[in-house]
């Protein structure tokens, strides 16, 4: 294994992303061990070692006596080409031990164009990608992450799918699995004994009816699954698991930096934003912990950053006692701090200036749409005067760049809709004029536009998306309205766009699709220069299959949806209603202005959000 994996590594770009030996890796006595899990993330190394939940996951794991952890990701097509010429599967970076050897393999579920690439790792494994293949416990395959949340259409891949938060329901799965292996349990009977487990799904355990017009007649539960399955959370961050160090890359990867959690959940209620719903209810975590974790990932690291995470840090209760007590410690250090996921609305120039004493990083926004009506269709809650407010007091301080980050395609989008989005980016440049102490340097803008893609368990879950056409037609009119001087824009590919919406809302007749797919060579999807589309499109047309159907029609209000076995916490009639007021133009206030009663405090026995 090691000769092979030497040869491997002596022809390929990047080695470092497979050699492992990395600094605070894991590495136990496989005499102590009777359960080893593989960690598996369905990109390349730089986006597989900055994922803040594997991180979590690898040290909550490898904390369990007797259990062994480990790490695998996808191999860039040069790495993969050697691996399959030398015969060298798929193998844990910290034992460079062939997959077979493993007894879990759990897969990170991120985005929905990962998801060929999951049976190439399966297939690079030696694993038949079908459960229904699969008659013995071992292996064991898993899948986690946000994408779970309508996972149906990778439902015939996998044994169990962990609904929600991980830290706690993956250790309890483990332990269960070291009972069955332990007491010679079938594999069906671990899958049944699996259920009393807290957000645990066992696709095969459910049939799924189909009327003749393709919808989903019924959701039939079987061997005792629940008719719905409730995802697990933590329901006291400060209690939680926490890892005191994270393993340290040899190469660089995307986000080099130490990342500590200020809260999950996120109070505004954008209506398109999936982890907005799904990470409900909002549980925050106390300065003091966060305080005392920043410190101890910094020493045990060396990283020279701490970032502040969370899905819109600046609503963080507590943040200014925290990076007060942070500044005091990082700066004579020469740590600088960084606070991703702000909002315009709440900016506060002062606390950026405290924070970036050691060094200034950019200012990025989020205005969503070009309109006040869109952005109240989208609940995002937000005023062009908010932004320009805050880039007039970041412009004033010598800040001279922004990047703005915006959607195309939302519902009931028109072109003076878009053409809002170029007036925006004039008026911050005009902001910057009017207000900039350093004129001299100039301004710089960066535009991002997205298409709007529809997600499972958000109220747009009953929108169909723009078509291919639309898209296009949108992009070249935006293209035209942004040629404007120093300002630079990027556009997100319609077709991928298109595939994310079909698996975003599709069902498990697709897993056909994605199988084809994959045979037909389809694999690193979310890369653009790896990504296939006529491929995919002769892989719907092998399977009978319309794509159109999943990305571009409208449900019913009454329509069973696939994904309504899987509950997120949010229930179907606060969506709907969401979905309702966006169809009126209405904003709903955020959870800071009291509870929409959405139903997610049901999960938390009680407690009342942090907001």
């Amino acid at each position: 294994m090691d000769y092979k994996l030497k040869q491997c590594l002596d022809n390929v770009r990047k080695p470092a992303r497979y050699a492992g030996g990395e600094y605070n890796q894991v590495v136990k006595d496989k005499r102590q061990v009777d359960c080893r899990v593989a960690l598996c993330f369905p990109e390349l190394y730089e986006i597989a070692m900055s994922h803040l939940g594997t991180k979590i996951l690898y040290g909550r794991l490898n904390a369990m006596e007797g259990v062994w952890c480990e790490r695998m990701h996808a191999p860039a097509p040069d790495m993969e080409r050697e691996m399959r010429r030398r015969g060298l599967p798929l193998y844990g970076l910290e034992s460079k031990d062939p997959a077979s050897d493993f007894d879990i393999l759990g897969f990170s579920l991120q985005y929905e164009l990962n998801y060929t690439t999951v049976l190439n790792l399966l297939d690079l494994a030696g694993v038949s990608p079908f459960s229904k293949d699969r008659a013995e416990l071992t292996p064991l395959i898993v899948a986690g992450g946000p994408c779970v949340y309508n996972v149906e259409p990778m439902a015939d891949f996998f044994d169990i799918v962990l609904v929600g938060e991980g830290e706690e329901n993956l250790p309890a799965l483990v332990e269960l699995y070291r009972q069955a292996k332990a007491q010679g349990w079938s594999k069906q009977t671990f899958l049944k004994q699996a259920l009393d487990i807290e957000g645990v799904y066992v696709p095969s355990f459910y049939q799924l009816k189909y009327n003749p017009d393709g919808t989903v007649a019924e959701i039939i539960p079987q061997n005792g699954a629940p008719a719905q399955v409730k995802k697990a959370i933590v329901r006291d961050l400060d209690k939680a698991y926490y890892p005191d160090s994270f393993i340290v890359p040899s190469t660089d990867i995307v986000f080099d930096r130490a990342m500590i959690e200020l809260f999950r959940g996120c109070r505004r209620g954008c209506r398109f934003c999936q982890a907005g719903y799904t990470y409900r209810p909002i549980r925050a975590k106390s300065a003091e912990t966060l305080t005392r974790q920043a410190k101890k990932l910094a020493e045990t690291t060396g990283y020279d950053e701490i970032s502040l995470s969370s899905l819109s840090s600046s609503d963080y209760p507590w943040l200014e006692q925290l990076c007060d007590s942070l500044v005091d410690y990082c700066e004579p250090r020469h740590v600088n701090l960084a606070l991703p996921s702000l909002r315009a609305d709440n900016f506060n120039m002062d606390l950026m200036e405290n924070i970036q004493k050691v060094r200034k990083s950019g200012l990025t926004f989020a205005p969503e749409a070009g309109s006040q009506r869109l952005r109240d269709v989208i609940n995002k809650n937000l005023y062009e005067q908010d932004l320009l407010d805050s880039c007039a007091v970041a412009f004033a301080a010598g800040y001279n760049s922004v990047k703005l980050y915006f959607m195309m395609g939302l519902p009931t989008e028109t072109e003076e809709d878009l053409a809002g989005i170029a007036a925006i980016v004039r008026n911050v440049i005009r902001t910057f004029r009017q207000t900039a102490s350093n004129k001299a340097r100039g301004v710089k803008i960066n535009v991002g536009v997205s298409t709007f893609v529809p997600k499972a368990q958000t109220p747009f879950q009953w929108v169909g998306q723009n078509s291919r056409e639309q898209v296009r037609q949108k992009q070249e009119f935006l293209r035209e309205q942004l040629k404007i001087k120093n300002v630079s824009f990027s556009l997100h590919k319609s077709e991928s766009s298109y595939l994310e919406a079909v698996f975003a809302r599709g069902d498990r007749r697709l897993s056909a699709v994605i199988y084809q797919a994959w045979k037909n060579g389809c694999n690193l999807d979310a890369w653009d220069e790896y990504f296939q589309f006529e491929a995919w499109m002769d892989a719907f047309e092998t399977c009978g299959l319309d794509p159109d159907f999943y990305a571009y029609r409208q449900p019913g209000k009454d329509e069973i949806l696939p994904w309504d076995h899987i509950f997120s916490g949010v229930t179907k009639e606060y969506l709907r209603s969401e979905y309702e007021q966006a169809l009126l133009g209405k904003a709903t206030p955020d959870c800071a202005h009291g509870c929409r009663n959405c139903g997610a405090l049901a999960l938390s026995e009680g407690r009342k959000c942090d907001v």
